[in-house]
């Protein structure tokens, strides 16, 4: 149950992905044609929506998922990891038709990794599914989102939210094709988190440093985002708005797995915001965050607690 003060806290609403993330730690990632032996393998529950929705509940957060999983295994036991981390699950779909959500994932002893992913039953989450729990959005205050489920979902979800008065954030991850996110989808947007290559393909603006970080975020929002959070990875985040623009440091740590330390991010991001804290604030908290992910295995087996990081 959640405690009296988790309940008055701002709820949040994510829209995404639930995948099983199988992982295979090897020396190095394979090249075309290559075969690496000699690595661990492990699975994790993952799915960006899934990571980001498990790391704001792991740091207090009031969480309620929507998503859509197969009628397997897989999707079974989503549900019931969800419902382990106290995430409100009833509007979670299940696809008699698709699988649930995989991705293959390589990370070598570098930290480094790379992923392919089959969406099954996430690309089928649609915007018939949005209105049929819309409920959901009614009853909460933040609306998280990304870009593993139809690009006409995240459309329709972002609309709707922002008319009944949603603050709506969106993770542009993966990154979309150019040209996808457009102004009337971007000026539903409050906040908006792309890395630097997402940033890029969403700006036109190629980013290499300070200042052309600096351009990509204000074509963002001159595009009709509200406020745009670059992450930079080890050089930090880069937090702009009418306001302002700042750049705040990552937090120094010796990585050992860098899958879902985007996602850590975005969780705890969305979270520090529903507590009330300023955005510049809550990307603070939100690298203390993501840097204890990166020292663990794992999507969301890597995500902190809340004590973790009010000790970090």
């Amino acid at each position: 149950m959640k405690s009296n003060s988790q309940e008055n806290r701002k709820k949040i609403l994510v829209i995404g992905s639930s995948n099983t993330d199988m992982v295979i730690q090897s020396p190095h990632l394979p090249r075309p044609g290559e075969t690496v032996v000699g690595g661990t393998f492990f699975m994790n529950p993952g799915g960006k929506g899934a990571n980001q929705a498990v790391a704001a509940a792991r740091l207090g957060g009031n969480v309620r998922l929507i998503c859509k999983t197969g009628n397997d295994i897989f999707g079974h036991q989503s549900q019931q990891l969800f419902e382990e981390e106290d995430i409100d699950t009833s509007y979670i779909l299940s696809d008699n038709n698709s699988p649930s959500g995989v991705a293959l994932i390589f990370v070598d002893n570098k930290a480094e990794n790379c992923i392919a992913v089959a969406p099954g039953a996430n690309g089928s989450l649609s915007p018939a599914d949005i209105q049929a729990s819309e409920k959901a959005i009614d009853e909460s205050d933040i609306v998280l989102m990304q870009l593993e489920i139809p690009m006409e979902t995240v459309s329709f979800t972002a609309q709707l939210a922002s008319e009944k008065g949603k603050t709506v954030i969106l993770n542009p991850a993966p990154a979309p094709a150019p040209g996808v996110l457009t102004r009337e989808l971007l000026q539903h947007i409050y906040l908006i988190i792309p890395n630097e290559t997402e940033a890029e393909i969403i700006s036109g603006i190629t980013v290499t440093d300070y200042p052309s970080a600096v351009a990509a975020a204000r074509k963002i929002m001159e595009m009709g985002a509200n406020n745009v959070i670059i992450t930079l990875g080890s050089k930090g985040a880069l937090l702009c708005n009418a306001e302002s623009e700042e750049l705040i440091p990552a937090i120094p740590v010796k990585a050992v797995d860098t899958t879902a330390a985007g996602d850590c991010f975005c969780g705890a991001l969305t979270q520090a915001i529903a507590e009330g804290r300023t955005l510049g604030d809550a990307v603070k908290f939100a690298a203390k965050a993501a840097a204890i992910s990166v020292t663990r295995q794992g999507a969301q087996s890597s995500a902190p607690y809340r004590a973790e990081v009010d000790v970090f």
